[in-house]
């Protein structure tokens, strides 16, 4: 007989998060995830993806992936270690690091498992991490992990991050020390301070860490947030995800060779989970080779964000301060951020809303992410809409 706890439990905190505005319901895609999507038979232009430069459905990338499952099959067969290795890999790692501008790359089978694997392979209980406040969640997991001890510092305050780091190290009381931080803020769309990080972790000899998942393919000519700076020379560990601007799936971290020769026998994702799919790998392989010989992608992306950008603006919307194509319009409360989303839904533009624990609570907000693959026609009908909505609201 199923636990009468366990269902208490259940039922009682998910009829909380309904009335707080916090249950998120999940829409299946009947069709491509494009600049317009279809969701129970209506089509609506998609303002929630993550497929930055529309590489998810360039028909490239699909040759790629079908002429490799010719060839390889399905699946890769095995880990990395015993032979699910193909020469793919290799291939696809070698592309990585060119891109990246690294000695080497390693790939996994998320950018999540990235932070899991990466992190926890490097520190360990007798260690001590600077985490941004405004890291992802996976950063988190990969530092609970790890067991180091998290020393967060304010969200891109660089007085309190050499304050922390001068105590952290001058303590004595940790091994090691690594400052950790995402490339491009994926709620608001800031880019992370990387000079002045870098300079205080050469101060106090710190190991650093960038999650570049919203910044590689968008930034520095395509590759992140590192290269924007020109900082790839100085950074240890450059993690990136497979699934954004790339469109497929998947994630890797890129430094120096004998980091990347630990990771591949002490980083358990790598060692104990199934290698990426022949069809994935060539995909990423050929966006890879799209990215590194054409900014064409990108300089559309930029163009549309642009645009929607001043649009909300002009219409009297709260966006925040995005360095990048990442859009938000700030409501606030979680009831009406809820509700202000299920309204660009109903008027045909899908753009979901974003509130707590993802963000902090009264700051709910719809997370816009213009593509290369919108045309101005699609998003003057957003815009059109976000203004009908956001009258009726009260909103602007």
């Amino acid at each position: 007989m199923p636990s009468r706890k366990l269902e208490k439990f259940l039922n009682e905190n998910l009829d909380e998060l309904k009335r707080n505005g916090l249950y998120n319901e999940i829409d299946p895609l009947e069709g491509p995830n494009g600049p317009v999507i279809k969701i129970s038979g209506r089509e609506m232009i998609n303002l929630s993806s993550n497929n930055y430069l529309g590489l998810a459905t360039d028909e490239r990338l699909k040759e790629a992936s079908i002429e490799a499952i010719h060839k390889y099959g399905v699946g890769a067969g095995a880990v990395r270690t015993i032979n699910g290795t193909l020469d793919l890999h290799i291939q696809l790692e070698e592309k990585l690091a060119q891109f990246k501008h690294t000695e080497a790359a390693i790939a996994y089978q998320s950018g999540f498992n990235c932070n899991m694997a990466a992190i926890s392979a490097v520190m360990d209980s007798g260690d001590a991490i600077l985490s941004d406040e405004l890291n992802h969640a996976s950063i988190i997991d990969g530092c609970r992990l790890s067991k180091a001890k998290i020393i967060r510092f304010n969200h891109s305050d660089m007085d309190d991050l050499r304050k922390k780091a001068k105590e952290a190290v001058e303590s004595g009381s940790y091994n090691k020390v690594m400052v950790i931080t995402d490339g491009v803020f994926s709620m608001d769309g800031d880019i992370a301070k990387l000079p002045e990080i870098v300079e205080i972790a050469e101060e106090f000899d710190l190991i650093t860490y960038v999650d570049d998942a919203h910044g590689s393919g968008v930034l520095g000519n395509g590759a992140g947030t590192v290269k924007h700076f020109g900082l790839s020379d100085r950074i240890d560990f450059q993690i990136g995800t497979l699934s954004k601007a790339i469109g497929v799936v998947g994630g890797y971290v890129a430094g120096k060779r004998e980091l990347i020769d630990w990771l591949k026998v002490r980083s358990r994702p790598f060692l104990f989970s199934t290698a990426l799919t022949p069809g994935d790998t060539a995909a990423c392989i050929k966006a890879i080779d799209l990215l590194m010989s054409s900014s064409e992608l990108q300089n559309r992306l930029w163009e549309n964000s642009r645009y929607l950008k001043e649009g909300l603006k002009k219409l009297g919307f709260n966006i925040g301060a995005s360095e990048t194509p990442i859009t938000p319009c700030i409501i606030g409360e979680e009831v009406q951020t809820q509700e202000f989303s299920k309204r660009l839904i109903q008027n045909g533009v899908y753009a979901k809303s974003i509130v707590f624990p993802t963000v902090p609570r009264g700051t709910g907000r719809i997370r816009n992410m213009p593509t290369a693959a919108h045309t101005k026609e699609m998003l003057d009908q957003a815009l059109s809409v976000y203004e009908k909505v956001g009258k009726e609201m009260g909103i602007i």
